[in-house]
Parts: C-alpha cells; sequence; structure tokens
C-alpha cells in the first residue's frame, strides 16, 4: 500500500476520518476541482447538497481511474462548499457515507471543508480537489 492512514495521539479522534496521511510512491496525482456536472456539462442534483456531494466522488472516481489511481492511493481531499452553515454537515455527510457504499470506498484520508460564498456558477454547492500518489 503506498498510502498509511494515522491518527496521531493527542489529537481529537473523529470517526472516518485521519488527520495524517503518509505516502510513498512516484507519481503524484494531481485532481482539479471536481464540481456536481455529469458528462454533457449538466448539473446533477441542483439543489441537493447530499446529490451533488455523491456526483462529485463520481466525478473524482473518474478522474483517478484515468490516471490508474483509486481512492485508496488518496492522500487529501479540500473540499469548497457554497454558503457553509454548521447545519448543512448532517446532508455533506450523508452524501460522504452514500459515495462510499456506492463507489466502495474504504480510505478515509485527510480532508478539509472550507466555506466559500460562491463557487464557479450559481447552482454548485460543493468542489472537490484531490491528491492521491501512487507507485
Amino acid at each position: 500500500m503506498t498510502v498509511s492512514l494515522i491518527n496521531p495521539e493527542g489529537l481529537v479522534p473523529v470517526p472516518d476520518y485521519h488527520h495524517v496521511a503518509v505516502a510513498t510512491g512516484s507519481r503524484q496525482v494531481h485532481v482539479a476541482g471536481q464540481v456536481s456536472w455529469n458528462g454533457d456539462g449538466e448539473l446533477v442534483a441542483p439543489g441537493d447538497l447530499t446529490g451533488q456531494v455523491v456526483q462529485v466522488y463520481r466525478n473524482v472516481a473518474t478522474s483517478l481511474a484515468a490516471a490508474g489511481a483509486t481512492f485508496d492511493d488518496v492522500v487529501r481531499i479540500t473540499w469548497y462548499a457554497a454558503g457553509w452553515r454548521r447545519e448543512m454537515y448532517d446532508a455533506f455527510a450523508a452524501g460522504v457515507e452514500q459515495a462510499a457504499k456506492e463507489l466502495g470506498i474504504t480510505a478515509t484520508p485527510p480532508a478539509s471543508l472550507i466555506g466559500v460564498e460562491l463557487l464557479f456558477e450559481p447552482g454548485i454547492l460543493v468542489e472537490a480537489e484531490v491528491t492521491a500518489v501512487v507507485d
């Protein structure tokens, strides 16, 4: 395995999350910000944060596969959420859980969620940038 996920002693334990990823490998894969568009550029799940999170994961899976990587190779996810409020977390987490089931994702690499005023265009609720390392 090229990625080891660690929760150091002394940091708050968070279920289904790791604070640190240690990666070994010779190729880095940087996936540009993915939003909830399908292959035709149409917005999937308008107004539905859970549905948009799932579509973003689908798009990331497609991008990783094109580079010969999987979610097991991911070392970092940076999420951006338009108009973020704490009460949106449950819908966001539901999308992560649904995507994990649908795509068979078991890795829980370090991640950040950053609230922003607006993303690329109105209606896009989340965007994710992903970094992976493969041998």
